[in-house]
């Protein structure tokens, strides 16, 4: 494998969970999973989002830090990682759900921890659009999620686009899973997972499957 940590990408209900399990067990790479059912704050935060968006947001950083702060660089060698998430991931929620002098401080807080953890070596991004999205929302049932937003959803794939366009630092693939079953489609996971063995230069790329 050209990476050894991979991270998988994506809006809420785009199936990057599911997609990273998948992917792990293929490569038999080490799978860390968002521990969101976790969070105390997440229930909270769709009934009252101005309250709770710190702590939600905090709570999620320190997590993450846990999680990846775990992988020793030997591992990464030995044994490669699939996460369905980035650790960057928290500064672009916390940029659509924080106040002006919450996130200031949020962000100092995040690039102290980003100083020492290890950076994927690839971005996947599933991208699907808000229809699917809400269908898969509404499919897999999670009471606090029912109420998720079009205006919520598409404010969260915006800011992700924002942010890839500028970074340099990491290789972003941009796949567009609308239309695209790769639980029940063997060929269409195989396709994403051959995505995953190509090499990429740092930077934004799109790729169309057909």
């Amino acid at each position: 494998m050209i990476y050894q940590f991979i991270s998988v990408e994506g809006n809420i209900g785009v199936g990057k969970t599911t997609f990273s399990k998948m992917l792990s067990q293929s490569l038999n790479f080490q799978l860390i999973l968002e521990e969101f059912a976790d969070n105390p704050f997440l229930p909270k935060f769709y009934k009252n989002p101005e309250r709770y968006a710190f702590s939600l947001e905090l709570f999620f950083m320190a997590e993450r830090y846990r999680q990846l702060g775990s992988i020793r660089e030997q591992n990464l060698f030995s044994k490669g990682v699939v996460s369905d998430y980035f650790f960057m991931k928290s500064n672009l929620f916390a940029k659509n759900n924080l106040s002006e002098d919450e996130l200031l401080l949020f962000n100092r807080l995040s690039s102290i921890a980003l100083n020492n953890l290890p950076k994927p070596d690839l971005i996947l991004y599933l991208h699907s659009d808000v229809v699917r999205l809400q269908e898969n929302i509404a499919k897999r049932g999670r009471d606090y999620e029912q109420n998720i937003s079009d205006v919520y959803l598409s404010d969260i794939q915006n800011t992700y686009f924002d942010f890839f366009k500028k970074q340099s630092e990491y290789p972003v693939v941009i796949v567009d899973v609308t239309e695209l079953d790769f639980v029940e489609n063997k060929k269409a996971f195989i396709q994403l997972k051959e995505i995953t063995e190509q090499s990429f230069e740092k930077g934004l790329h799109r790729i169309v499957l057909a």
